[in-house]
């Protein structure tokens, strides 16, 4: 599993020309995820998106966590990120989940961030996004497990 967040002041994800999901203040974040990602990996995921602390306190310092700020999440499904580069100049992306439970995961993540009281909004699964940002800092981090 991959993910790459990135503190935004704004983003959206639009679909056939409509907008399907947008927020402010809080963070984007596309998520991949790949063949052996198991419920562990995906709850220790969860816990740690709603735990980052990437966000400024009163001092300017990087220590409060997306409910301490009120702040929203945009999540998209992006299968591209299976592909580490490492050979060849076409990606390719046989690490990626098969589709069906790549989907069942996609939800399973953003359903375990709502449990956790975070609002979220969601990309279209398998479809074709145009996703928007302002990234706020830069602030940009990988996770993978």
């Amino acid at each position: 599993m991959k993910l790459v967040i990135q503190r935004v002041t704004s983003a959206s994800v639009t679909v056939d020309q409509e907008v399907i999901g947008d927020i402010n203040h809080g963070l984007l974040i596309l998520i991949c995820f790949e063949e052996g990602d198991d419920d562990s990996k995906l709850q220790k995921a969860i816990e740690k998106v709603a735990n980052l602390r990437l966000f400024d306190d009163e001092e300017g310092k990087i220590n409060l966590n997306i409910s301490q700020i009120e702040g929203e999440i945009l999540s998209v499904s992006q299968f591209t990120l299976s592909w580490d580069g490492s050979s060849g100049h076409r990606p390719s992306f046989e690490k990626s989940m098969k589709p069906g439970e790549a989907r069942l995961k996609y939800a399973l993540f953003n359903k375990g961030l709502r449990d956790r009281g975070l609002i979220v909004k969601e990309g279209r699964f398998g479809a074709y996004m145009k996703v928007s940002l302002t990234n706020d800092g830069p602030v940009t981090i990988l996770l993978e497990y």
